[in-house]
């Protein structure tokens, strides 16, 4: 019996993580589908338990999504109680399991970002969402000792650092208004910033100006693009990758836990340049705000409230566009 996977979201318009799973389910000989599932809060609960038949081998969850599932299942992974988010379903029997790739997903990418040099101690995030929720953790669990987080609306900053306060009682983790001054302060005392806002995501808006970033700063976008954001960061003298290696592993992560296979990485990846050129910027982790409505604005009017990344569920993962968590 063909079995099915879903990502849950509200919008799923556009997937990569699609192309890319049902090319490695094709690749290794597994009978499965990738389906998209739009679904508003209101009907998730009923969403969750149709995955309890028999009909389906796990699911991802996307913006706005990823917390609302903390509930929803019967157990959560040590990534995802400890992030407070899910962005992956697995089954046992008729149980439910919630997994975070994303988590995985952005330690890859930070070990690619930092390279050969020693790994840094200090660090920006931007945003708050559900991408920035793996991305604090990611960091935490590195040995980070300084991290700060900046968010437009102040209050959801401080509810992750308040999240992770037992996890971070080794560190400094502050929350911090969002004022270009305050901004540029601490981006001179940090060594790794994150951009997980939606800023940049459906424009060429830039999260922060490109003048406030230092030379020697390590810069990491969630959005799986060249983003202004990136290209200020690269003119500066910075460097610098996109969402898309933590799209890929996210995604190699949860293909691993539904089938017990290695993930065919080579070919996920090739799916995942051949969906972008054909024009599809959505990816399924995205890491998103509160809602794809006010994400959407967010993008659009430039307010860094929203989180982007998207790992999990399609860009808004992570879809609503762009960003690699398959949010």
């Amino acid at each position: 019996m063909t079995k099915r996977v879903v990502l849950i979201g509200h919008p799923v318009a556009h997937s990569l993580s699609g192309a890319m799973q049902q090319a490695a389910f094709d690749d290794q000989g597994i009978d499965a589908t990738y389906e998209l599932w739009d679904r508003p809060p209101i009907a998730l609960p009923d969403a969750v338990e149709e995955l309890r038949t028999d009909d389906f081998l796990g699911a991802n969850v996307t913006i706005p999504h990823k917390e609302r599932l903390v509930p929803l299942v019967d157990r959560l992974t040590e990534e995802a109680h400890a992030t407070g988010a899910v962005n992956t379903i697995t089954k046992e029997g008729k149980r439910l399991v919630g997994h975070n790739t994303d988590v995985p997903g952005f330690r890859v990418a930070l070990d690619k970002l930092v390279g050969k040099q020693k790994m840094p101690r200090t660090a920006v995030v931007l945003g708050a969402g559900g991408g920035a929720r793996a991305v604090v953790f990611g960091l935490i669990t590195e040995g980070f000792q300084r991290v700060i987080v900046f968010n437009r609306h102040l209050h959801r900053a401080e509810g992750l650092v308040k999240h992770f306060g037992r996890s971070a009682s080794h560190m400094e983790l502050r929350a911090m208004p969002w004022h270009e001054s305050i901004i540029e302060s601490e981006l001179a005392k940090a060594k790794v910033v994150v951009n997980a806002t939606s800023i940049g995501l459906t424009d060429d808006s830039s999260p922060i100006p490109g003048e406030l970033i230092p030379p020697e700063l390590l810069v990491l976008d969630l959005i799986y693009q060249k983003t202004r954001f990136l290209r200020e960061a690269e003119a500066a003298g910075a460097a610098v990758l996109d969402g898309e290696l933590m799209l890929l592993h996210q995604g190699a992560a949860a293909f691993t836990l539904w089938t017990g296979k290695p993930a065919p990485l080579q070919l996920m990846q090739q799916k995942l340049h051949e969906a972008r050129e054909g024009g599809l910027r959505s990816a399924e982790g995205e890491p998103a705000g509160d809602d794809p409505g006010a994400q959407a604005v967010a993008a659009s009017s430039g307010d860094p409230s929203g989180d982007s990344n998207g790992s999990g569920g399609d860009a808004a993962e992570g879809e609503p566009t762009g960003a690699a968590t398959p949010d």
